[in-house]
């Protein structure tokens, strides 16, 4: 999982004196050691991009809840949405959305596009490459994160899973309407948990992530619906300027 860069938080650990409450192990759950890394965890990590992996076509919608931290300690709750539509090798099409702002990366496999609504304003660049190597290659050169850019590098050489230093199952829970395992797992300032569906399609429902490096413990939650049969046309990965939009540069960002 990739945890630089993601939205800060939702629900805090409490700063208050601590209570001590008498807890039962969650059904099905493995209590490890502390900073135990339970090698079935790791697997069920791999078996979800195994199986991200196959999918030829899928469309994925999201939901973000997170917070941000005050400069006095306040939290405040932001949300966002996204949805991914993405078909193998290299067609794809993002959005992203907030109150706040909206964005859109348009690539038909020999043209990447970032479409700013608000402004009316567009960048084109020539790429040919496949979607993983896309969402790596906009964030490194031009600052644009792809939202879920994790589901094209889970099943891969490039997942981070030598980083984990401590996993663990923590049972079962139902996300909507699916019966998920639910994981937790510890990698540098983060923790981070994930509910990933049982069955013959491991898709991941939850993701839960806590920042241990801010004494807040800011918290981002998201929920992921998912069509993996979905009805694409080549308009959808085709982008066709609005009436009245200004193409510009595609600035890349400054070498340090």
């Amino acid at each position: 999982m990739k945890l630089a860069g993601l939205a800060p938080a939702v629900l805090a650990l409490s700063l208050a004196a601590p209570v001590v409450v008498a807890q039962t192990t969650p059904a099905g759950a493995t209590v490890p050691a502390v900073d135990a890394v339970d090698p079935a965890s790791i697997q069920a990590l791999k078996d979800m991009g195994a199986y991200l992996q196959t999918l030829d076509r899928f469309r994925a919608s999201t939901s973000l809840t997170g917070e941000r931290v005050l400069t006095n300690g306040q939290k405040l709750m932001h949300s966002a949405s996204a949805t991914v539509e993405a078909e193998r090798p290299n067609k794809l099409r993002a959005r992203m959305w907030s109150v706040r702002s909206e964005r859109e990366v348009v690539y038909d496999g020999k043209t990447v596009t970032l479409y700013i609504p608000a402004q009316k304003y567009y960048s084109s660049v020539d790429f040919s490459e496949p979607n993983s190597e896309l969402v790596g290659r906009l964030e490194e050169r031009y600052g644009v994160e792809i939202p879920m850019s994790d589901l094209f590098t889970w099943g891969t050489p490039a997942a981070p899973i030598d980083k984990i230093e401590s996993a663990m199952n923590a049972g079962q829970d139902i996300i909507g309407n699916t019966v998920c395992d639910h994981y937790a797992f510890r990698q540098g300032d983060f923790d981070w948990e994930i509910w990933i569906a049982t069955g013959t399609k491991p898709l991941p429902r939850k993701i839960v992530i806590t920042n241990r490096g801010d004494e807040a413990r800011p918290q981002s939650v998201t929920l992921m619906e998912w069509n993996v049969k979905p009805a694409f046309t080549e308009a959808t990965f085709r982008f066709t300027p609005p009436k009245g939009a200004t193409k510009i540069e595609f600035v890349p960002l400054k070498s340090k």
